[in-house]
């Protein structure tokens, strides 16, 4: 028989245990409603009070409906026109007049027979396209020759008219064309297999294998271009890291199922001459950062991958991502308990808010003023935010998904902590995860590369687009200067092809932006 001693201790044990099995159920139970979150809930990260300045994709006709205005008892009539923005919308696009006027013969009054006077003029306008059509031109150099030299002299001098040579030797591709290509994949996330079908319906065969000898071909002719890029890139004193997989086919010695990267690094905000470029590799090994970033020393935002603990290496200052940890406070409310206001996890993000908070205030301030407003705001709110997060670990379970978003702010305060020093860093790496979007758009879209070649071509015309795009220049109509340009000259002065160089054409800016 038992004893009373022993009864207690099993007791114990079994207490012990049912709290152990609690804990893994919330844990589960987390879990799942993190999963159903992820599946059908908002993807958005703001808080709540941010939400009304968002639309429903699907609901976007009920979100933009204005609420019948009740009509007035007395009607007042206003003889004042307002002046409505849509002609704001299309000042900047080309114009084409067409005037509609009376044949001579009918410019007579009917009434007296004298001659009309133009007294005004009706001015309408409209919208219309002009779709992509295909047609050939042939470039027809003459070459010309003496006829008194063929008959009297032994040598006969031969002068052949100047002309562009080809863009590519023996290949029908032109500058237009070869823009278009990379502008429809890499801007419009069409497939080469779409177009092979889209080029079909406009009256040619063009197969997609012959696309993408044209794209790597290309690329190749815009490597000068890149590098110049990446030297400018690696002199600024800010910049932005991220990376998101790739799947490519047939990479030597390699699974087709494995997965590759793609690299992102960026400027900040802090210059008015933006970069973005991106490389691909086969890992996400912080040797490919170090190896890319070789030369750069500065700030370097990224998020809380320990691969870039590398670059610390060679003498970078690596800084956080205070998104990403509002990111997880705002994962761990799935539960009714989690969502009250006085629980641990709307205490972190509202934590994490207030330090956003500050950033909306220092918008619009100099690097110095936002510094100094930092140091006042900020910092106290990051002291006491890590005072109440040692407080916390008492009664949290480190599995738990507070305890995750509570141990990645513990482990990341270093890195957290590292934008206070100067005001030109930013409190999140939110402008590289925007940059890195249309990558990831565009990979929902063809799904894969087919080999290394093809993923590093890809990565070279997405690093010139995207350059080109927060440079406020039309990527078609720039990448075909620029190929233009190569056409035409035999030295080409990079410098001139930069896209905030003086020499870009007006052409090529996206229209309502700024010179």
């Amino acid at each position: 028989m038992q004893t009373q001693a022993q009864l207690e201790e099993e007791n114990a044990e079994l207490k012990k245990r049912v709290q152990e099995l609690e804990a893994l159920n919330k844990w589960y139970m987390e879990q799942l409603k993190l999963l159903r979150q992820k599946k059908f809930g908002a993807s958005s990260e703001k808080s709540k009070r941010d939400d009304q300045e968002q639309l429903n994709l699907f609901n976007e006709a009920e979100a933009e409906r204005q609420p019948i205005a009740v009509e007035p008892d007395v009607e007042t009539i206003s003889y004042q026109r307002k002046k409505g923005k849509r002609g704001e919308n299309i000042k900047d696009l080309p114009v084409e007049v067409i005037e509609y006027t009376l044949p001579e013969g009918e410019q007579t009054c009917p009434a007296c027979g004298e001659e009309l006077h133009v007294m005004s003029k009706e001015v309408r306008k409209e919208l219309t396209i002009v779709p992509a059509k295909v047609k050939v031109i042939e470039h027809v150099n003459y070459v010309y020759g003496c006829r008194n030299c063929e008959k009297n002299n032994i040598e006969t001098p031969i002068i052949t008219a100047n002309a562009p040579k080809a863009l590519l030797p023996k290949s029908m591709v032109s500058a237009e064309l070869m823009a278009y290509i990379m502008s429809q994949k890499f801007v419009n996330a069409m497939p080469l297999y779409r177009q092979e079908q889209e080029f079909k319906r406009l009256g040619v065969t063009l197969s997609r294998q012959n696309l993408s000898n044209w794209v790597i071909k290309g690329v190749a002719l815009l490597e000068p271009l890149l590098a110049a890029l990446k030297k400018e890139l690696l002199s600024r004193d800010l910049l932005h890291a991220d990376e998101t997989t790739l799947e490519v086919l047939c990479e030597p010695g390699r699974p087709a199922q494995t997965d590759s990267y793609m690299w992102l690094y960026r400027t900040s905000g802090d210059t008015d001459h933006p970069v973005v470029l991106y490389d691909y590799q086969e890992g996400r090994s912080g040797q490919f950062a170090k190896a890319y970033l070789a030369g750069f020393s500065g700030y370097l935002q990224t998020d809380g991958w320990h691969g870039y603990h590398k670059v610390e290496e060679a003498g970078v200052t690596l800084c956080g991502c205070w998104a990403h940890v509002r990111r997880k406070f705002n994962e761990a409310l799935v539960g009714p308990a989690a969502k009250q206001p006085d629980s641990k996890e709307a205490i972190g993000l509202a934590y994490c808010n207030k330090l956003f908070d500050v950033e909306k205030k220092a918008e619009h301030m100099t690097p110095e003023e936002r510094h100094k407003l930092r140091q006042k705001e900020a910092k106290p709110i990051i002291e006491e935010f890590y005072k109440w997060i040692e407080a916390c670990w008492a009664d949290t379970l480190p599995q738990s998904l507070l305890g995750k978003a509570l141990t990645y702010a513990q482990n990341q305060k270093k890195y957290l902590t590292a934008y206070l020093a100067d005001g030109r860093i930013e409190i999140s790496n939110n402008r590289a995860e925007r940059s890195i979007k249309p990558f990831v758009i565009g990979r929902k879209n063809w799904l894969f590369c087919n080999t290394p070649g093809g993923a590093k071509s890809s990565a070279a015309v997405y690093s010139i687009i995207q350059t080109a795009i927060e440079n406020g220049l039309n990527p078609q109509a720039y990448l075909e200067y620029a190929f233009r340009q190569i056409q035409l000259q035999d030295t080409l002065c990079i410098e001139k092809l930069l896209p905030w160089a003086e020499e870009i054409p007006v052409s090529c800016k996206m229209p309502n932006k700024k010179a």
